[in-house]
Formats: C-alpha cells, structure tokens, sequence
C-alpha cells in the first residue's frame, strides 16, 4: 500500500481571514476628526495671513466743519477803524482788553487796523467792532438779552449783526452764517462789555424786567 505524505505548509500560504487583524474603528474615527477640525483652521489661517499681507483701504477723512479743528487762516482780518472821540476811545481799549482769547473754539485772530477797538475769532471771521453807532429800533422790536447785555439783531445774507442797545458806548457783533445760532456766541462778548462798558440810556422793554 503506498503510503501518503502530506508536505508542510509553504510560508507562502494565504492565511485564513480570520487569522486578519481586525481595523481599530476608534483609530479611523479620530483621524476623521483630526481632518474635519484641520481643513477650516488652515483655511482661517490662510484669510488672516492675506489679510495681513493686503493694504489697509484708506478711511476718507471727515470734512472740517467751521468749528472743527482744521487749516485756519492766520492773515488779518480785515476791519475799519474810524476815528474815536477820547471817551469811546477809552472804553473801547478796556472793551477789547478783557475779551477773550477763544470765543468759543475760535482762536483770536490779528486785526489789518485798530487793535485797539477791533478784535477778530476764527475762519470765517466773527468779529467785534467797539464805538459804532447805535441802531434805531422800534419799540416792537425783537431785542435778546445775553449775560445782562441787551443786543439787537440785524439778520443779513451772510451775516447775523448783533449790536449793543444798552451801553455808553456801542459794540458790534458780526457772526457768520457758517456758525449756527448767533446769540450763542455772544456769552463770553457780553461778559467783556459787562466788565468794561458802562451802562448808558434806556434799554428798550424787551430787555428789561
């Protein structure tokens, strides 16, 4: 009888599958999270890193208003400067010695003539003019008190003129259509005349009581 002889195995022989090592489904599952959580911060670092790299856009810059800090002329203002007589002359030298060096935010400003009854703020320019005549007003007449100063206003195209009615000697307030609400500019104005201009004559009724 012939005898039968089975051969070892050949190290090339296939294993059965389920001698295969099983995958390790926790190992998959993390590396899916690392990838999900890696592509939006790349893409995050790469907008930043062009937005560093792009010019800034340049920002418009707001328009100086007539109150705003900006280019003001310092050139003389140009006023008239008609002769006083001793008395106006005098007041008026005190006037313009105890006027403010703002009036409000406008800077002082040099005068082309009569520095010494003259006196000029800002661009455009409000100016004070001291021992002008005073105007005749009707009784009806709108008159405002300011800081015990009686003024009357004379609206004008480009101007609001603003003139004492209750002083010894009159003086001249003209502000600029550019600077809404003239009355508020006359504050620290009044508080001069107050200091230096006497009272004279009757005020009209709207600036009394």
């Amino acid at each position: 009888m012939d005898e039968k002889i089975s051969s070892p195995e050949t190290p090339t022989d296939v294993a059965p599958a389920a001698a295969r090592p099983a995958v390790d489904r926790s190992t998959r599952r993390a590396a899916l999270w690392a990838t999900l959580v890696a592509v939006p911060v790349t893409v995050a670092v790469a907008g930043f890193t062009l937005a560093k790299l792009s010019p800034d856009a340049p920002v418009a810059a707001p328009d100086p208003s007539p109150t705003s800090a900006g280019p003001v002329s310092s050139a003389p203002v140009e006023m008239p400067a008609p002769a006083l007589a001793e008395r106006p002359g005098v007041v008026c030298r005190a006037l313009v010695s105890q006027l403010p060096a703002t009036v409000r935010d406008l800077g002082q400003r040099p005068v082309t003539a009569g520095a010494e009854q003259n006196a000029a703020y800002g661009d455009p320019a409000l100016t004070v003019a001291c021992g002008g005549a005073e105007p005749t007003v009707d009784a009806t007449a709108d008159v405002w008190t300011v800081n015990r100063v009686c003024w009357y206003a004379d609206e004008r195209s480009d101007a609001t003129v603003l003139t004492t009615l209750d002083r010894e000697t009159a003086v001249t307030v003209t502000v600029p259509r550019a600077y809404e609400g003239a009355l508020q500019w006359l504050t620290p104005i009044s508080d001069a005349v107050v200091a230096s201009v006497p009272s004279g004559g009757d005020s009209p009724a709207g600036c009394r009581g």
